[in-house]
């Protein structure tokens, strides 16, 4: 695993903590050295992402709510490119698709003007930019509390106005993959606007790095068989560098979820 994937899963993993999450549970989760786990946030907490204490860390949250999308944005740009153009060829032009928040959504979004005509209701305020005024693309902001630094719109009203409209494809992102465990997120509130979603929709196309393989987050969201397309990176498939990557793609399979991997 490359050092900026490292340090994007160590981010979530910490912020979705209720605790303090200990150096040798990071290094259990990632596969890695507990040396490397301690380089890694030392490089966090530089940041002012995460707050170093004894044996571990724990989110800093004022300014890991502050910076936490701006922060992964910046990583993994070329891979969340390349994810986000697959997962736009998969949208049939005519549809009514409904955009999850998050980093790698944001280049679905950039991506979906060559799908035109569409409608697409976002649950990101970053997406909303990247849509608003491209021809063919009938823009809906889904309406919520925007969560600080993700970006991401959560609350009761944005369940209501999901649990009023209906859509052909739901592009759902997603923190943690697991073969047992299923969909994960590290918010509760994130998760509940995903189930929200999978039950408004026709299909579901869940789109996430290989950095997310094998991981279970603090909420879940839904069992495997709950999504339809899963569109990872090539990466997943290198048991090298992601350990439970070709499992949990077994496991997907298994429960008929198709896998794409660009």
């Amino acid at each position: 695993m490359g050092v900026a994937d490292r340090l994007d899963l160590t981010l979530r993993l910490v912020q979705g903590s209720a605790d303090r999450t200990s150096v040798s549970d990071l290094a259990r989760r990632l596969s890695v050295s507990e040396m490397t786990v301690r380089r890694d946030l030392d490089a966090l907490e530089r940041q002012g992402l995460v707050r170093r204490v004894h044996g571990g860390a724990v989110a800093t949250r004022t300014r890991a709510e502050e910076a936490g999308f701006s922060a992964r944005d910046a990583w993994q740009t070329a891979t969340k490119d390349r994810l986000g153009a697959a997962v736009a060829a998969l949208v049939e032009p005519g549809s009514r698709v409904l955009l999850d928040a998050g980093t790698t959504t944001v280049h679905v979004a950039e991506h979906l003007a060559a799908r035109a005509p569409l409608t697409v209701a976002v649950l990101s305020l970053q997406a909303a930019v990247r849509l608003a005024d491209l021809p063919g693309v009938e823009l809906l902001v889904v309406g919520g509390r925007s969560r600080a630094g993700e970006r991401s719109l959560v609350g009761p009203l944005a369940l209501r106005t999901l649990e009023s409209l209906a859509f052909d494809t739901f592009v759902m992102s997603i923190g943690g993959v697991h073969a047992e465990h299923g969909w994960s997120e590290f918010s509760l509130e994130d998760a509940a606007v995903k189930q929200a979603g999978l039950a408004q929709a026709d299909r579901t196309v869940v789109v996430a790095d290989a950095t997310k393989l094998g991981v279970r987050a603090f909420s879940q969201v839904a069992p495997l068989r709950a999504a339809d397309h899963f569109v990872t990176d090539r990466a997943a498939t290198d048991a090298a560098a992601h350990p439970s990557g070709p499992s949990t793609l077994d496991a997907l399979r298994e429960a008929g979820v198709e896998v794409t991997t660009a």
